[in-house]
């Protein structure tokens, strides 16, 4: 019997914003890729950057999406970047919020004190996304980390995928005030350790995957903390982001959605691909098709794509070893042109 992906792994740590949903609509495939995850008996771990909304809350989402979630399943960075104040902060500290009630509910909830305003003489600010954020808030927060507050960030994502398209996140307004304070925060979501460790201490799992849409937290975050990740392409990252992706950012699967879960492991690994060569020589590399790829299987949209991952994952494999960065990619004959155009690589 074949082993997919999923049969290597004890848990599956899921983005949300890109990965499970994009808004308010399911990514493709997420609600039967879930459903076949929990019929496996593997943990389910939802992780998040967003820092806006309480565990309840995110999952109460998740279920009217339908899916299955509990508030326990849910990691979010506002619970790691509560949590990573604790660590530093005597009982009762006085830390001011840039963020939601659900962040500030968090500092409270680990025995810290959330206030809004620097006359309160806080020690710490905790930064998490609100679309509320305002001018004042962040004015607040400057004094703050200028007289010498510690400055934790829930995360450091420059943009949220919506519906609408691609909105300023947390990292924007990080953004602001690093420029404004000429400080460095502490970071806790993706990609840096605290709420990855925290998902996969709460799952007890010693074989996680990490499985989102962003190479520059997901992805990353998997690479620091040593686990394997599964990039998938229903979010912000490209197939070309991909193939010119730097060392610290390369995933060792990739599929078009959380379906890929459940295909056989060698096919979305990185990696030689059959129907597939890939030759570098001379700074370029030279796709060819192995074999004939028969017209009446390229008129199936969906054959076409899975063709086209082949391909991405071969020249990822050619690439990798010897560069990094961007590199000319040049098709050898029409089969592996029409890949690259449908990669958007060409």
């Amino acid at each position: 019997m074949t082993e997919t992906l999923l049969d290597h792994h004890d848990a599956v740590l899921l983005d949300l914003d890109g990965t499970v949903y994009r808004g308010g609509r399911l990514a493709p495939g997420a609600d039967e890729a879930i459903a076949e995850v929990r019929r496996n008996g593997v943990q389910a771990r939802y992780v998040t950057n967003n820092a806006s909304k309480p565990a309840q809350a995110v999952a109460d989402h998740l279920n009217a999406l339908g899916l299955q979630a509990t508030a326990d399943e849910v990691s979010t960075s506002a619970q790691a970047g509560a949590a990573l104040l604790a660590e530093q902060l005597p009982a009762g500290a006085k830390v001011l919020v840039v963020g939601s009630e659900a962040l500030a509910a968090e500092v409270e909830q680990l025995g810290l004190t959330p206030v809004r305003e620097n006359a309160d003489e806080p020690v710490a600010v905790v930064q998490g996304h609100s679309p509320d954020t305002g001018w004042w808030n962040l004015a607040e927060a400057c004094l703050s980390i200028r007289a010498g507050a510690t400055w934790v960030a829930c995360n450091a994502d420059a943009t949220l995928p919506t519906e609408r398209g691609e909105l300023p996140g947390n990292g924007s307004m990080v953004a602001a005030l690093r420029a404004a304070t000429g400080q460095e925060p502490q970071v806790a979501g993706k990609p840096e350790r605290p709420l990855l460790d925290r998902a996969v201490s709460s799952a007890r799992a010693s074989r996680p995957l990490m499985v989102g849409d962003r190479l520059d937290t997901d992805i990353s975050g998997a690479v620091r903390s040593g686990m394997s990740s599964l990039m998938v392409l229903t979010g912000v990252s490209t197939p070309a982001d991909a193939l010119f992706a730097p060392v610290e950012l390369r995933p060792e699967h990739i599929a078009d959605d959380l379906r890929g879960l459940h295909l056989p492991h060698a096919v979305t690994a990185v990696g030689d691909q059959p129907g597939w060569k890939v030759r570098v020589e001379d700074g370029v590399l030279e796709l060819s098709a192995a074999s004939d790829q028969a017209a009446s299987d390229q008129a199936e949209s969906a054959r076409v794509r899975e063709r086209a991952l082949g391909a991405l994952r071969a020249l990822c494999a050619a690439w990798w070893p010897v560069g990094t960065g961007q590199v000319a990619v040049r098709p050898a004959d029409s089969a592996s042109a029409d890949a690259l155009r449908e990669l958007g690589i060409a």
